[in-house]
């Protein structure tokens, strides 16, 4: 079918091509990136005139208008304010600056993931493989980028990171490169977009080539990331620590088991300097340059871009080195045709933490963890050299662009564009047998993402009279995804020396690919890969009367390979009204410069990013047990068996999708020195499938069934000011974008009303991000207190314990017992932007906030659990070099006992429940514009911006939050104090415009 659709696409061009009579006197171009390139002709022989190239930025269709009105206000960021602040990723870079937009930055580790909700989560927020399912689509120039698939995961054992170089792929955008970043929220609009945007879409333009006079920009910047304050302790803060717990419960026996590297108070590696924090924190540098250049002639024209970074975490010795190639061509060969293109290449090289829980959960193996980290500095140096002999190599290297081809013939437009993306992503890890009990290890990992796409159009307008105009358009377009990894890991090598594995090659032999055969590791391999296609047609209408009433309506035919036989093809409509009540009603009336109503209604399908649910019922390879469930067979024979630990697929499983409704009333006051807009928007996400618990004697651990439906509701309050305008004095302007949103889940597959998956529990009418806990009244003194008869689990309690609530009166403490309660996401995000001028400085400040949202202190919950913590000796026993702190808003909790075998420092409580809502100083600038003065108007240099600026960011929190940073909480709601903070950073730097 591709190859007809291609076929009939290039004749198209080839009729254009050999016809002699065809002419026009407007060519457009519309490419895939939805840059508009106007190229106007006079056709007449007598007098020619060169052809201009007019570049405007689009923000899809109805759009235009808004983004006119609000400039940087309405759904996109105001690019001339961002670019002198040094944020690594588009993420960083959005934080706080769009309405309706939530960005997580839950790691201070450059290049570290970060993820993106828009408007409410549409899904669960269980797990890693969940958050990757709520990611928006990002288009780069048109290009929807293509992520790295979550399908990795089921090989895993744990999910901080996923395998391989697990770097931020949007870290791939230099922010100098960009025209304009928006945020598409509107049905019609997305539903335009397909079922890649069906949690929103980011849109992202760069700068691109025009014609004109040479254009050069030069950009640099220079500073530091600057190291926290930090307040060391050593064993005998840990011991004063412990002392209460073991005046009031301990027996003999806990004495006798005190911890070891506590028990000689004059070992000085516990006891003496707590000084590790002059080598895990330092200030370290961080820069970046770029060059760009644009030029060219009235038929051809292009534009270059080169970039290179280098950014530095503030702790244990990370950063990121990122390169960019951006370049981009326009050319209109004949009056009628036209071509245009862009490439953008980038690399990213990632130096990774040291941190001991991301290489245990790597490796899958738990060393003795009895004596952890010394606090001391020069033992931790040792530690460190022991540690250079580790390899850990990361690297990304991404390639995307487009071609597109337009032809206008009359009234009717035709174009047809060619899109890809390319990614792939190559890790290389080794760590020696001395910091492994004696057990090196080694893993490889290559894994690529690929995304191809051939997009054709035709449009046509039809002018009924000068009051009335049609718009038609016909679309098909046609994607192809591809995921593919190849993973080792091995144990066990002849040496530290040999970091390879080493194997017989030679397919002949009977020892070919075995690396036991010759002395050499013991090795696991996985390999995995998924295609993806999707294929859809499209036909849309928009009616116009004069300039007072828009209607547009839209009607998709999508299919994809990843659904199941019966329901892959999927009819999805949307519709949109505008009405301007400022023409109808208020013609004459000078306080409103415009007054408009829109409403829009839009349904957008949902593909899977697993293949698994198109296949039902099959088989896996899953052999594993508990503590390594991703073995894939036995004695180095690969098994396959029915999918009982990843759940049963039957058949009868439809395609989800997204209803979403808008209504915005937006207005321009005072002479338009006043913008405003309110939206309100619900969206139904419906038809989504989860794991469901079935009976033991099935075998399955969970069934996979649709009809999971999750409602977000909500207003967006969006505000742009001029509060002080003087042409020769101090200017103001003032930016707020506020979003207030409901999540509610309102349906479970069927009629069910709960379900319990794990620690979680989803509740009909409840948030998806609900916490499932215990609630804490305090604690028994003494056995007395304690009701007759009263059990946690079937375990007594006794004096020491925690005074749960017994909420169903039944003398028991159990699941029953737990109730559903706070959000892990925020009610309330925005940012409030401000910039004052005053002659050639300009100041610029941006406060971010996120409120109404909760964590579980987990670190804390870990703490004061010590007992169980250090027994366990698992992947949360992990004591890192950095737990030698203490901080000054830390909170006290009651003396339990330890050892109770209720595990009275449970997690699942709400005892550690926290209020993690922050209002933060993100960014500071200042800057002079020398190109102003007149020492650069009068050199005759072609300077048109000499802006010389400095920048703080992360200056300030507000919060009530315990923990270092409420930004560090997991995706998942927990905050556990493993990743590191995100640094204060100071830089100056330049922009120089010829």
């Amino acid at each position: 079918m591709v190859k007809i659709y291609t076929s009939i696409c290039f004749a198209l061009f080839l009729s254009v091509f050999g016809s002699q009579t065809l002419h026009a006197n407007t060519v457009v171009v519309k490419g895939a990136n939805s840059m508009y390139f106007a190229f106007q002709q006079d056709t007449t022989k007598a007098k020619k005139e060169p052809v201009t190239f007019s570049v405007k930025t689009d923000t899809i269709g109805q759009m235009i208008k808004a983004l006119q009105k609000f400039k940087t206000v309405r759904d996109t960021i105001n690019i001339r304010s961002a670019t002198p602040v040094p944020n690594l990723s588009l993420q960083q870079v959005i934080k706080g600056n769009l309405a309706g937009v939530y960005v997580q930055e839950p790691n201070g580790e450059p290049g570290t993931e970060q993820s993106i909700i828009v408007q409410g989560a549409s899904g669960l927020l269980f797990t890693k493989k969940d958050m990757y399912a709520l990611q928006p689509a990002v288009y780069l120039n048109g290009v929807p980028l293509v992520a790295d698939n979550p399908f990795a995961f089921d090989v895993q054992k744990y999910d901080y990171n996923r395998i391989g170089p697990a770097t931020n792929l949007l870290s791939q955008i230099s922010i100098d490169n960009i025209q304009s970043i928006s945020v598409i929220k509107d049905p019609f609009e997305l539903a335009k977009l397909g079922p890649n945007a069906a949690n929103g879409a980011i849109y992202v333009t760069t700068k691109n080539a025009r014609a004109g006079l040479r254009d050069i920009s030069l950009n640099s910047y220079f500073g530091f990331v600057t190291p926290p304050a930090v307040n060391t302790v050593n064993g005998v803060y840990e011991n004063n620590f412990r002392k209460p717990f073991y005046q009031k419960y301990a027996t003999a026996e806990n004495y006798a088991n005190y911890a070891s590297y506590l028990r000689d108070s004059t070992n000085t590696a516990y006891y003496g300097p707590s000084n590790w924090n002059d080598i895990y924190y330092k200030t370290t540098p961080t820069f970046s340059a770029d060059l760009g250049i644009t030029g060219g002639g009235d038929r051809a024209n292009f534009r270059f871009f080169g970039s290179g970074t280098k950014n530095a975490g503030n702790a244990d010795d990370t950063n990121i080195n990122k390169y960019n190639l951006f370049f981009g061509i326009n050319m209109a060969p004949f009056k009628w045709f036209t071509v245009s293109s862009s490439v953008n290449a980038a690399r990213l090289d990632r130096t990774r933490n040291r941190s001991l829980r991301d290489r245990f959960a790597e490796t899958r193996y738990i060393p003795d963890l009895s004596s952890p980290l010394s606090p001391n500095a020069s033992i931790y140096e040792g530690f460190l050299q022991e540690n250079a002999k580790n390899v850990d190599n990361n690297r990304n290297t991404i390639l995307n662009g487009n071609l597109t081809l337009s032809a206008k013939i009359n009234k009717i437009t035709i174009s047809s564009s060619l899109i890809f993306d390319y990614n792939e992503g190559v890790r290389d890890y080794f760590t020696p047998s001395t910091l492994m009990d004696g057990v090196s290890y080694v893993s490889n990992y290559f894994g690529y993402s690929q995304r191809l796409m051939l997009n054709n159009s035709a449009s046509y307008k039809y002018e009924i009279n000068k009051k009335h105009t049609i718009d038609f358009e016909i679309g098909q377009s046609f994607q192809g995804d591809t995921y593919k990894y190849n993973y080792a890991r091995a144990y066990n090598g002849p040496n530290d020396y040999v970091k390879l594995n080493l194997v017989d090659g030679n397919s002949g032999n009977d020892d070919y690919l075995n690396t036991l055969a010759a002395g050499g590791f013991y090795v696991f391999r996985y390999i995995d890969k998924e295609k993806n296609n999707l294929m859809s047609f499209y036909g849309s209408a928009k009616y116009s009367y004069k300039n007072l009433l828009d209607l547009s309506a839209l009607v998709r035919r999508d299919g994809s390979s990843n659904g199941q036989p019966d329901s892959r093809w999927v009819t999805t409509p949307a519709f949109s009204a505008t009405f301007n009540l400022k023409e109808q009603f208020l013609k004459n009336n000078t306080l409103f410069n415009s007054l408009h109503l829109s409403a829009g209604w839009g349904r957008n399908l949902r593909i899977f990013l697993d293949d698994r649910y198109a296949a039902g019922p099959q088989y896996r390879s899953e052999n594993g047990w508990f503590e390594e469930p991703t073995i894939p067979g036995y004695g180095g024979r690969l098994g396959i068996n029915r999918p009982y630990g990843s759940g049963f697929i039957g058949y009868g499983i439809k395609l989800p999708y997204a209803d979403r409704t808008n209504i915005t009333l937006d207005a321009s006051f005072l002479n338009s020195r006043l913008n405003a807009a309110i939206t309100a928007y619900n969206r139904d996400n419906k038809n989504q499938v989860i794991g469901v618990p079935v009976p033991f004697e099935t075998g399955y651990s969970l069934n996979y069934q649709t009809g999971m439906d999750i409602n977000n509701k909500g207003l967006e309050l969006m505000l742009n000011g001029v509060v002080i305008r003087n042409t020769k004095g101090l200017n103001w302007n003032t930016t707020v974008n506020f979003n207030c949103n409901r999540n509610k889940l309102t349906a479970l597959p069927n009629g069910l009303t709960e379900l319990i998956s794990g620690d979680d529990k989803l509740v009909v009418g409840k948030p998806v991000g609900s916490f499932w806990l215990y609630s804490n009244n305090g604690i028994y003194n003494t056995n007395a207190e304690v009701p007759a008869g009263r059990t946690f689990n079937g375990i007594p309690l006794k004096a020491g314990d925690p005074n749960w609530v017994d909420y169903n009166g039944d003398n028991r403490i159990d699941n029953k017992d737990k109730v559903s309660t706070g959000d892990r996401l925020p009610k309330f995000v925005g940012g409030w932007n401000n910039t004052l001028a005053y002659k050639n400085f300009d100041l610029n400040f941006n406060f971010i906030f996120a409120l109404g949202q909760k964590a579980i202190n987990q670190y804390e919950a870990t703490r004061y659990g010590f007992i169980n913590r250090e027994a366990g000796n698992d992947i949360n026993s992990v004591k890192e070099v950095s737990s030698w702190q203490v901080f000054d808003n830390e909170k006290t909790y009651p003396i339990y006992n330890p050892w109770s075998d209720v595990d009275a420092y449970r997690v699942d409580q709400d005892l550690f429940l926290e209020n993690a809502s922050y209002v933060k100083l993100r960014s500071v600038t200042l800057g002079y514009d020398f190109g102003k003065t007149s020492l650069f108007r009068r050199s005759g240099t072609g300077v048109r911006r000499a802006y010389l600026y400095a920048t703080a960011m992360n200056l300030f929190t507000i919060t009530k939050f315990t923990g270092i940073d409420p930004e560090l909480v997991n995706y998942n709601g927990y905050y556990d104090g493993a990743n590191l903070t995100i640094p204060r950073t100071f830089v100056l730097g330049f922009k120089l415009d010829l």
